[in-house]
């Protein structure tokens, strides 16, 4: 009986709980302001029950660790990208207000800067963060992408793209899960993404500067993951060759 209070208590986790149900008022406030449809709703409510799966059994892996406080910003992005979320599903068959869908963006890339410091300033950063912050990093350029992909073209999802196609090539290739040196020009190159991403969906630039801007920050992510890439190549030639080169390795 213990044994099962204590995987209910697991299941059950009050950061997850309070995440859905902020997006969940996110998306009524939405509604009630600027008629959220039927597509938005069910795309919202679709990234609710997946964040709060998700967060949830990320959490339920790493009891009784604390969420902290740079998790409970990297929540509040989460809702946000919800939001932008439902307003770009609900495009795809009416104009959406793009005003609101800017602002919600800019929000979630503002905070994009403070959870990192938040976590370092109180002692409280740890993997489950980190991967967590990258996650929802990852998800808002993918749906930016997707709206700016139906003024610009297609192309322009390669930009979202891309990090799930590297997670994909890991799960074959799995030398591409080896850890990554510091590098400031990586989390600059992925804020540009977000950033360019924004600007250009807002309308305020014309055609083809819009243009210009979305292929040369997509040349720049290019660029960012094939040094990644090359990197952990090398470190994977290097301990190939380590391991040949150990006498423990040859036969007797």
């Amino acid at each position: 009986m213990a044994l099962s209070g204590t995987y209910d208590a697991r299941l059950w986790r009050p950061e997850a709980a309070a995440g859905a149900g902020a997006q969940t008022l996110l998306l009524a406030l939405l509604a009630t302001v600027v008629g959220l449809g039927p597509a938005g709703w069910l795309t919202g409510l679709a990234f609710t029950l997946a964040t709060w799966a998700v967060l949830t059994r990320a959490l339920r892996r790493r009891w009784p660790r604390p969420f902290g406080p740079a998790n409970g910003v990297t929540l509040a992005r989460t809702t946000l990208v919800g939001g932008v979320t439902a307003l770009i599903a609900d495009s795809f068959l009416s104009r959406p207000p793009v005003a609101v869908m800017v602002a919600l963006a800019a929000v979630a890339l503002i905070l994009d800067a403070v959870d990192g410091q938040v976590a370092r300033r109180t002692g409280t950063e740890s993997p489950l963060g980190a991967r967590f912050d990258m996650e929802v990093d990852a998800f808002l350029i993918l749906v930016l992408s997707v709206y700016v992909a139906m003024s610009l073209g297609a192309w322009v999802l390669l930009t979202g793209a891309m990090r799930y196609a590297f997670v994909v090539a890991a799960r074959v290739l799995p030398w591409l899960h080896g850890p990554l040196p510091p590098s400031t020009a990586r989390k600059a190159v992925a804020a540009l993404q977000g950033i360019v991403l924004l600007v250009v969906g807002a309308g305020i630039i014309p055609r083809l500067p819009a243009y210009a801007a979305v292929l040369v920050a997509l040349a720049l992510l290019v660029w960012s993951f094939g040094r990644d890439i090359r990197w952990l190549w090398r470190v994977r030639v290097r301990e190939s060759a380590a391991v040949v080169r150990d006498p423990s390795h040859e036969r007797a």
